[in-house]
């Protein structure tokens, strides 16, 4: 697969042409108590090429859920520093499974890491980050900012700022964002739309509140949608209706 989609390969259907696709650490494990599915990995890849080959530029901020939580470790006692730290690294780890599934697809991709470890991916420089996604390669973006304290989320969203992004797609194994939780709430309503403001007034959860925060701060809409279903991504790059949009007025 050459590295650079053609011009004309580009789809007009495409609402979306550069996005940030956030992944949680639990979508990779499919049915699993932890860990990563080989299967449902290779088939998020399999979404994530079938957008890049449309054209898509499409970087990837992945979570470390499946595998550590700094902030579960802290409530059980652990320095949560220690614990955050010990998070972006199961970060990395899906990171490479994911890249590996891209690359059997013949997807060109690259892991780019907050904090360096020069054997096994390149640091995170925004700028040659731009670069690569100009090249129509897929980057994916391990061990959040860096820092503790700040989740996956908000890495998402500092990303997303960074790269120009056109959204953040944030994928969720609900498909949307809810009033009250679907799961216990069986009558919850779900929004089409909604603003960051009434997000973070109504303590909806979606995302952190300093991701929204941050958000909204520079104008970056976030769509939630289910991960679960097929062909969700590319729906999502194509601007059809799905899940929630987070951007401005609030529309049930």
């Amino acid at each position: 697969m050459a590295e650079a989609a053609p011009a004309e390969a580009i789809s007009q259907e495409l609402r979306y042409r550069r996005v940030l696709l956030k992944l949680s650490g639990e979508s990779l494990m499919g049915g699993r108590p932890y860990g990563v599915d080989p299967e449902v990995t290779r088939s998020i890849a399999s979404q994530i090429a079938e957008a890049q080959a449309l054209g898509v530029a499409i970087a990837v901020v992945v979570g470390g859920g499946n595998i550590f939580r700094g902030l579960a470790a802290a409530a059980r006692g652990m320095d949560r520093a220690t614990g955050d730290y010990m998070g972006m690294l199961a970060t990395v780890m899906n990171g490479l499974a994911l890249q590996d599934a891209l690359e059997q697809l013949d997807c060109p991709t690259r892991v780019m890491s907050a904090i360096a470890m020069n054997e096994i991916c390149e640091p995170y420089i925004r700028r040659r980050a731009v670069r690569h996604l100009e090249k129509g390669r897929v980057i994916i973006m391990v061990a959040g900012t860096g820092n503790p304290y700040f989740t996956t989320d908000t890495a998402a969203t500092l990303r997303a700022v960074e790269i120009h992004a056109e959204v953040i797609l944030k994928a969720t194994r609900v498909d949307g964002v809810y009033d009250a939780d679907p799961e216990i709430h069986p009558d919850a309503t779900r929004y089409t739309q909604i603003g960051y403001t009434d997000l973070l007034a109504n303590r909806l959860g979606a995302l952190d509140a300093t991701a929204v925060s941050l958000a909204m701060d520079n104008e970056m809409p976030i769509v939630v949608f289910d991960m679960t279903r097929t062909g969700n991504i590319l729906r999502a790059v194509r601007g059809e209706s799905i899940g929630t949009l987070i951007a401005g007025e609030v529309t049930r």
